[in-house]
């Protein structure tokens, strides 16, 4: 029995795996030679993005403001204000933005994609796309997986200025500075491997998002009360396979660093 569970765990891996290549196959041909469904990527972005502004900057704000009332004390009764800037940089742009926005967009979008895919099955449209020449993996599933990455990216580089900014705001009440010298504190402590891990934890968490959503969408059958359910398998994957990168990458970092 655990032989037989070993096995189908690798072949739904490697299915999953051969899912997602033949995203990135769609999405060559979706950026050279352009498609119809460009429009499903526009609203996909508007819907992922634009609209999840706001609890991106509630939570931007959180962030920025705890790490400052939190940290700011207890770095002042050791005389080492100074270290305020690395662990702004650590928090809000290279641990904890990329993680914070993958979670929103999973819980906004990833569930969304799920069940939307997975109604179209069951009403039986994928199966009237594939009737009339159409691939529903290029024309559905291309323009959201490309769509929640570049969202997922915008987003987490809204959410850390949004943070650094409002944790200026918050710090004046600790030690009044001229803006100019603090956020070239900031600049300064900044390094081009913190923007390219926060760059590349953001585009995989956002192909990891987009590729678990639609996996679990097409992968209905039948009956109705799948739809639901393919969301919520949706959602807990992409957490899951989110936090594990997540941490895998940081140790990289780290180890690297």
């Amino acid at each position: 029995m655990a032989k037989r569970r070993n096995i189908l765990v690798i072949s739904k891996l490697f299915y999953i795996l051969g899912f997602f290549a033949s995203l990135l196959k769609g999405s060559g041909r979706f950026l050279f030679k352009g498609q119809i469904s460009f429009k499903i990527l526009v609203m996909q972005i508007f819907f992922t993005f634009v609209e999840a502004l706001s609890i991106g900057a509630f939570l931007a704000i959180g962030i920025g403001g705890a790490a400052i009332v939190i940290v700011m004390p207890l770095l002042a009764s050791f005389s080492q204000e100074h270290l305020i800037y690395p662990v702004l940089i650590t928090m809000i742009t290279r641990e904890l933005g990329p993680l914070l926005t993958a979670f929103i967009v999973i819980a906004r979008s990833g569930t969304a994609i799920a069940t939307e895919i997975a109604g179209m099955v069951i009403s039986h449209e994928i199966e009237a796309y594939i009737s009339v020449g159409i691939d529903p993996i290029e024309h559905l599933g291309v323009p959201r997986f490309l769509g929640v990455t570049v969202s997922v990216f915008l987003l987490n580089i809204y959410f850390s200025i949004f943070g650094l900014v409002f944790s200026f705001i918050v710090s004046m009440f600790f030690n009044s500075m001229p803006p100019s010298i603090y956020f070239n504190n900031l600049l300064q402590v900044l390094t081009m491997s913190d923007i390219l891990l926060t760059v590349v934890k953001s585009i995989v968490f956002g192909m990891i998002i987009s590729t678990v959503a639609l996996y679990h969408g097409f992968g209905v059958e039948r009956a109705s009360t799948e739809v639901p359910v393919a969301g919520l398998r949706a959602v807990g994957s992409a957490f899951g396979w989110c936090i594990l990168i997540d941490i895998l990458l940081s140790a990289i970092y780290y180890v690297v660093a």
